[in-house]
């Protein structure tokens, strides 16, 4: 049975030279930022036999989403170049899943960084925050855990419908009905945008609250200072938390609006629209990373140190 859709060229058109180039120094800016997070943090790992919370939100962010961005380039690499490659449906299937199982862990490994941030540093009465407050430390190896096991569910799921697809015939072929392929065809990308719009707003919906919780709680805790005219360091913490935080809540509200654009416009190939959605996805995890870096003062240092001997042996060539 002859293929619906029109014989797939290989030469690479100036939109998609263009889009590889910004995506590829997107991508390993950010696999560098990310991959000196890791580094510093393994070493201190090394050093000291273990690591505190924060620091292993932080190496799994990372891990993430270096793994992320490699597979997102090589993606949009094959996509370009060697477009006839993705027609192989194993070597689509396994660049797809894994990427969208590491972008998930990406986005809930960074919604657990900012509840982290909440629950440790802002004041509450509540006892179930109180709670929180004293077991957090360990529940965050299983939270963790908890994470990566559900994006690996849901991108078998996918998976799972996607191969129902495959068997159903009703992609890239022109058996039984038209109309009625192309129902199922977009009920199944119903359900696929469904489970990815879930996993977006409920991250999203905890970013949201612990912003909110932490401003909520600095306010507080600065009406209470000022009354008693008095200062602490739990000020600057709080100061420091919601920089990091509120930073990273504008730009997840725009990540979350780029990947709900990225659903609608989908389908549409060499659009203006999906290169600037695409050049704001992966230019994320590094832009975010570096926030977290100058936010964390031992990541800081590291960097300036390194930078420093950069420079010394770039100056003493």
């Amino acid at each position: 049975m002859e293929a619906c859709h029109p014989p797939q060229q290989s030469n690479v058109t100036s939109y998609g030279t263009m889009a590889l180039a910004i995506i590829t120094l997107e991508a390993f800016a950010g696999m560098w930022i990310n991959a000196f997070i890791v580094c510093v943090l393994c070493i201190a790992w090394v050093k000291k036999k273990t690591l505190n919370s924060n620091e292993k939100i932080l190496l799994l962010l990372g891990c993430s989403r270096i793994s992320f961005l490699c597979f997102a380039w090589v993606y949009h690499l094959i996509s370009n170049i060697f477009p006839n490659f993705l027609h192989v449906q194993t070597i689509l299937q396994v660049l797809v899943s894994f990427g969208t199982s590491f972008n998930y862990s990406n986005l809930w490994v960074s919604a657990c960084l900012c509840g982290f941030y909440c629950i440790k540093i802002a004041n509450f009465r509540n006892s179930f925050f109180i709670y929180l407050k004293v077991k957090i430390d360990r529940m965050v190896p299983w939270l963790l855990l908890g994470t990566e096991i559900l994006a690996l569910a849901m991108v078998i799921v996918t998976f799972v419908l996607k191969e129902t697809l495959q068997k159903n015939n009703i992609t890239f072929t022109c058996q039984d009905n038209f109309w009625e392929a192309t129902v199922r065809k977009d009920k199944h990308d119903f359900t696929s945008h469904f489970l990815a719009g879930l996993v977006l707003t409920a991250s999203f919906m905890v970013v949201i609250f612990s912003a909110v919780s932490l401003l909520f709680s600095l306010w507080r805790h600065k009406h209470m200072m000022e009354t008693n005219s008095m200062k602490d360091l739990s000020m600057d913490a709080h100061i420091r938390a919601m920089k990091s935080v509120l930073s990273f809540l504008v730009m997840y509200s725009l990540n979350f609006v780029c990947l709900i654009l990225r659903m609608i416009y989908t389908r549409k190939k060499e659009n203006i629209m999906t290169l600037l959605i695409y050049i704001y996805l992966y230019a994320f995890p590094g832009v975010h990373s570096l926030i977290l870096i100058f936010s964390n003062p031992k990541l800081e240092k590291a960097l300036l140190k390194f930078l420093s001997c950069v420079k010394w042996e770039f100056f003493m060539k």
